[in-house]
């Protein structure tokens, strides 16, 4: 067993884990944060992507080794109370989900895809989210929610 430490969604977390402990594995089981969310086991859904020290990561690909030290975001770090962060609101006002699953992991890299670019577009939206599959929608109302949604975060700055 390894001794690990880091900061997840502001709080510092401690925990002793195997080596070989995905990091999905020590968010769900360990902390019981439970809106990251496993599809695939191969890294192909997107749908457990957090931030890793600002960054979005696939965290069925990353140890907890690897996250010590570091600092987490989880989609439960992401909004101030009763406040959704902007990115979460688009995706409600823009009906960018329908079962919710992949919902979690493309709002973490939504985020992520409009701190990066300044000027998004519906292309760099699609080209960014490749990594995110959704087995409900067509993508349309996703990618309306992620433009909305990075305009949001502008205004918000």
């Amino acid at each position: 067993m390894v001794k690990i430490s880091m900061t997840v969604n502001g709080k510092a977390v401690e925990g002793e884990v195997s080596p070989r402990t995905l990091l999905v594995e020590f968010i769900r089981e360990h902390l019981k944060l439970t809106g990251t969310h496993v599809g695939c086991d191969t890294s192909q859904c997107g749908a457990c992507v957090v931030h890793v020290d600002g960054d979005s990561a696939k965290s069925c690909t990353m140890l907890a080794v690897q996250a010590d030290g570091s600092s987490i975001t989880t989609i439960e770090g992401l909004a101030n109370g009763e406040d959704m962060h902007p990115m979460q609101a688009a995706f409600k006002e823009n009906h960018g989900l329908q079962c919710g699953f992949c919902t979690p992991g493309m709002v973490m890299s939504a985020i992520d895809l409009a701190n990066k670019n300044a000027n998004l577009t519906e292309e760099l939206v699609r080209e960014g989210l490749e990594g995110n599959i959704c087995r409900c929608t067509g993508y349309h109302n996703i990618v309306k929610s992620v433009l909305d949604g990075a305009n949001a975060m502008k205004a918000a700055e």
